[in-house]
């Protein structure tokens, strides 16, 4: 099976796992996710495989990481993610990618996550549930990050954090590739 199989799976069975704990209808998580009741009969199902922007809006509308969308296990306190179990939610085939390290509940959900922008590539995100913070850490390279269209520029060393209740983006302008250290923390839902 193969890994992306594996995460359908996972998506699948977490999703109505966390719904039904919820007790949201399959029309009530659609409404508070912003995606239609089909896509979400066929995530359950693990027929399909969403784009990144959906899965983060299913989880924020659920309340939970995409460490627990994409895994859970009852178990010990402390889990270990080594480098090679990091899932990579997107990419491009220049070599930019955002690699999910770890997550949890704090008491919403809290995600880290590693990233490479390639010189001339971007990503953009939708806005998060109001309260979402993140926070940048920028190892290599210089980041352009843009919060509500306006632009700021995050050297290397340098840390960042913004409230994400509005569309962002992260830019790569410079001739080097940027890496970068980024954690999310969402509320939990009302």
């Amino acid at each position: 099976m193969s890994d992306l199989d594996l995460i359908s799976q996972s998506l699948a069975r977490n999703v109505k796992r966390l719904r039904l704990e919820r007790g949201y209808s399959l029309d009530a998580l659609a409404a508070r996710a912003g995606v239609s009741r089909g896509m979400l009969i066929q995530i359950e199902q693990a027929r399909t495989n969403p784009s990144l922007g959906t899965i983060v809006r299913i989880g924020d509308a659920l309340g939970a990481s995409l460490v627990n969308l994409l895994d859970y296990e009852d178990g010990p306190k402390v889990r270990l993610v080594p480098a090679e179990q990091a899932v990579e939610l997107w990419s491009t085939p220049a070599g930019s990618r955002g690699l999910l390290l770890a997550g949890g509940q704090a008491p919403g959900p809290l995600e880290m996550w590693a990233w490479r922008i390639m010189p001339g590539e971007g990503h953009d995100s939708d806005a998060h549930p109001p309260g979402t913070v993140e926070l940048i850490r920028v190892e290599k390279g210089e980041l352009t990050l843009v919060v509500e269209g306006q632009e700021h520029s995050v050297p290397a060393g340098t840390t960042a954090s913004f409230e994400a209740a509005a569309p962002h983006g992260y830019l790569n302008r410079g001739a080097e590739v940027m890496e970068m250290t980024l954690a999310i923390s969402v509320p939990a839902p009302h």
